[in-house]
């Protein structure tokens, strides 16, 4: 009986054991799953690593803990957020993290790979909403790594162009996601994953990073389905950059933090100065609040046809992008007061151009999904008058608890419950069709139907904002976007 027991422990142990690139990692079992935190996808990105595409990571010897989250990449955290990090932040930062069901099954189980927002200058993993226990508790193997932020993120250099020989520059935020997306193909089988079934989705810089994905060639296969949560699809949110040749170009805005920093010229010599900056000068006052005015931020992707070739609803109308099923929608109180900036904002930055990029790619043929998302938590019904952004996402990963504590009530449990399994069914079969909720309608531009989650409940209707959003349309076209 005691070698029985033995065996069976040392099996019990070897479960928490995976093979990673690198050497083997051991996670825990927390709230009826297995969880694995802070493995390194990536060489750390510091030093003269620091603006070079991501590394293999060095191999270790022995066995390494996955027990705590890495630390959230360098930035300025945003006070009042209500995603708040549970990390120190630093530049060395290049961290995944996996839950999975601790029951093994038979046949891979849906991978869903979340990429957090925060205007590519904030965010991490590590906040309590993003926990991803209810996912694996309901049978997916969830994800969620750490990208590249701010100046560490987004940055040109003459000195990096001429370095590079061809090779990718200035987008290292979308090589890291890149990055981490061929580690979940390579990993996904050794935690029970369907490394063929691959659900990206995103909120916010997140969701914007789900169109950069969808266009980029160098993402093509790596995914099955995609969600976009508030995520723009127009060419109006940041700036479209080219790499160099203009006095706005992307290594124009280098030069200028480069002078800003106290470095002069633009050989090696330059961006060795640069690489060896400490990592909290480089973040400087750079946070969600200033990102819009810093003329030394180049503010998001820099034109690049290999990992961003420009605004998505003209590359989707030029018939790039990868053809997989896509679930995307905005919230209804997206841009802060004043009431109409509010309402022109984010009908024009995020409701808008969901439909816009629905449109395109329904029309040729994609399965597209479409939501409304106008659910306010019950706490805040007395001050608010539709769904801030980002409000979504605790009812996404089923962590309302997390976000309004013991404010949390039965009807925001319940509407939880039912985002999540939407979200889920679309990651197992590319179709948002949960038992027992009502049906979603895929998307047609004839009939403009969509999916609202209302206080009454998910309802299926008509988009109520047709008249509002043609106007926002064609405001949208005249002005090039």
């Amino acid at each position: 009986m005691a070698l029985v027991a033995v065996a069976q422990a040392g099996s019990a142990k070897a479960s928490l054991d995976v093979r990673v690139d690198g050497g083997i990692i051991r996670g825990a079992v927390e709230h009826g799953v297995i969880t694995f935190k802070g493995i390194l996808y990536a060489a750390p990105p510091v030093g003269a690593l620091r603006w070079a595409p991501p590394q293999p990571v060095k191999p270790w010897k022995g066995v390494r803990p996955a027990v705590h989250f890495g630390p959230d990449c360098a930035q300025l955290p945003a006070p009042g957020d209500d995603a708040p990090l549970r990390t120190a932040p630093q530049e060395n930062c290049l961290y995944i993290n996996v839950w999975r069901p601790k029951a093994r099954s038979r046949r891979g189980l849906p991978v869903m790979v979340w990429i957090y927002g925060g205007g590519f200058v904030d965010g991490g993993t590590s906040p309590a909403i993003y926990d991803g226990t209810e996912f694996a508790r309901d049978g997916v193997v969830l994800v969620s790594f750490n990208y590249r932020l701010g100046n560490f993120g987004f940055f040109a250099f003459p000195a990096l162009d001429r370095a590079a020989a061809g090779g990718l520059r200035a987008d290292y935020t979308l090589m890291d996601q890149i990055a981490a997306l061929r580690w979940v193909r390579r990993h996904a089988t050794s935690f029970g994953g369907d490394p063929h079934n691959v659900t990206i989705f995103g909120e916010s810089a997140g969701g914007f990073s789900v169109n950069a994905l969808l266009m980029s060639p160098l993402a093509r296969g790596l995914f099955a389905q995609a969600i976009i949560e508030s995520g723009g699809g127009r060419d109006n949110i940041s700036p479209l950059r080219p790499l160099a040749g203009s006095a706005d170009s992307a290594e124009a805005v280098g030069l200028k933090l480069a002078r800003h920093l106290g470095v002069q010229g633009e050989g090696p010599g330059a961006l060795a100065q640069l690489r060896a900056v400490p990592a909290p000068r480089l973040v400087g006052g750079l946070d969600m609040d200033t990102e819009q005015t810093d003329p030394t931020f180049v503010g998001g992707p820099v034109l690049d046809s290999q990992l961003y070739p420009g605004g998505p609803t003209k590359v989707y109308a030029a018939g790039g992008g990868a053809r997989v099923p896509v679930m995307i929608g905005a919230n209804t109180d997206e841009i802060g007061p004043p009431q109409v900036a509010r309402a022109a904002g984010g009908d024009q930055w995020m409701v808008e151009p969901a439909r816009a990029v629905a449109r395109l790619l329904s029309a040729r043929g994609q399965r597209v999904y479409e939501y409304r998302f106008d659910y306010i938590a019950t706490a805040l019904r007395k001050t608010l008058s539709g769904a801030p952004h980002a409000s979504e996402i605790p009812y996404v990963f089923d962590t309302v608890a997390a976000r309004y504590g013991r404010a949390t009530s039965h009807a925001d449990e319940t509407m939880a419950r039912a985002v999540h399994a939407y979200w889920i069914a679309f990651a197992r079969t590319g179709r948002p069709e949960p038992r027992g909720e009502p049906a979603w309608p895929r998307f047609h531009p004839s009939a403009d139907e969509l999916m609202s989650f209302t206080d009454r409940g998910p309802v299926a209707e008509a988009d109520p904002w047709k008249r509002r959003l043609d106007l926002a349309e064609r405001a949208a076209e005249q002005a090039g976007h």
